[in-house]
């Protein structure tokens, strides 16, 4: 994500992304840029890549890795594919930024070990003015979800390809969501896969997974998220409208997954542990609080910008995103049975 100094993160499910603000017209001089801090930006990277690569070994250390290889080795299967995807999801932002002349910082990636999924909440790119341009918005908000995709659909392809399909456990295990996309590239590596039988995924096609995850997350049409940029640039103060209700939804979300999975445990028609039930069903409500911090702190309202007109490739680029997000779509991401 991009954002301004005063903004949060690049989601995991326990982060949220920043936003990418200025205060000044294009038309405007720009202010001057404090020195690019290199080290802290390598540092940050360093730790993040550590930080990954220490939680996906503590992922797979029970039940360890396959014969031939180190947990090590093992592990860094997810955490440089999977670093690799962020790094040029900002990277998108970046370029983007700097293409239309918005100053912009490298990425600060942020670790989290064990606590994250993946052991980050993402990167951040810091933004020292509001932009004010529509073109640009939509630009720098496609940018890094389309980078990242042109890296995490070939990484999951070829993950999927390493990953073997087995008959489907009855418990202690967990099951990835399943959007569109996801199905689609599954059904196009593996061909059709048979009743009780499922993908045991090699920890390539998990960061494969990851990046489609994180961009889903990253294009939720609402706020500060790049697919709210996106949406606000395309549609104009109609978003803000939109986006209330988009809100709303998270808590149909949660509503689904409620009735899915605790009901029933709760009625006796399921084995999984009611405490298992309730973590895989609280995604949603989580987003739904982390939106409220977003919109006290970075803002639900987009500035106006200014009155130029969209291309219709841009129009077809800002459509074409925001049906990836419904492509993308978890309405359940992580269940643990």
């Amino acid at each position: 994500m991009a954002n301004d100094p005063t903004a949060s993160v690049f989601p995991e499910p326990l982060g949220a992304p920043p936003h990418y603000e200025s205060t000044r017209f294009q038309s405007d001089p720009p202010p001057s840029r404090a020195p690019t801090r290199f080290r802290v930006h390598l540092l940050l990277f360093g730790l993040t890549v550590l930080s990954m690569q220490v939680t996906a070994m503590y992922l797979y250390q029970s039940p360890g890795a396959p014969p031939g290889y180190t947990l090590a080795s093992w592990a860094a299967y997810q955490a440089i594919p999977l670093i690799s995807i962020l790094l040029v999801h900002e990277l998108g932002h970046y370029i983007a930024a700097r293409l239309h002349g918005v100053p912009a910082s490298l990425p600060y990636f942020l670790p989290l070990p064990i606590v994250a999924l993946f052991g980050t909440l993402g990167a951040v790119i810091t933004m020292d003015d509001r932009i004010r341009s529509r073109k640009a918005l939509l630009d720098i908000g496609a940018a890094g979800p389309i980078a990242g995709m042109l890296v995490a659909v070939p990484v999951l392809c070829w993950g999927l390809s390493l990953s073997p399909v087995e008959p489907r456990s009855l418990a202690n295990y967990s099951q990835e969501g399943q959007s569109i996309v996801y199905w689609l590239l599954k059904r196009l590596v593996l061909g059709p896969i048979p009743a009780d039988y499922d993908v045991q995924l090699h920890p390539m096609a998990f960061a494969g997974w990851g990046g489609l995850f994180l961009t889903m997350i990253n294009l939720l049409p609402w706020g500060q998220l790049d697919g709210g940029h996106i949406a606000f640039a395309l549609l104009g103060e109609r978003q803000h409208r939109i986006a209330t209700w988009v809100r709303r939804g998270l808590l149909l979300a949660f509503a689904y997954n409620v009735v899915t999975l605790v009901l029933p445990v709760l009625l006796g028609k399921s084995q999984q542990p009611l405490e298992l039930a309730i973590a895989g069903s609280a995604f949603w409500l989580v987003w739904y609080g982390i939106t409220a911090l977003m919109s006290r702190f970075s803002g639900a309202l987009h500035p106006p910008f200014e009155p130029a007109p969209l291309s219709m490739g841009r129009k077809l680029v800002a459509g074409a995103c925001l049906l990836l997000f419904v492509l993308l779509f978890l309405p359940s991401p992580l269940v643990l049975y």
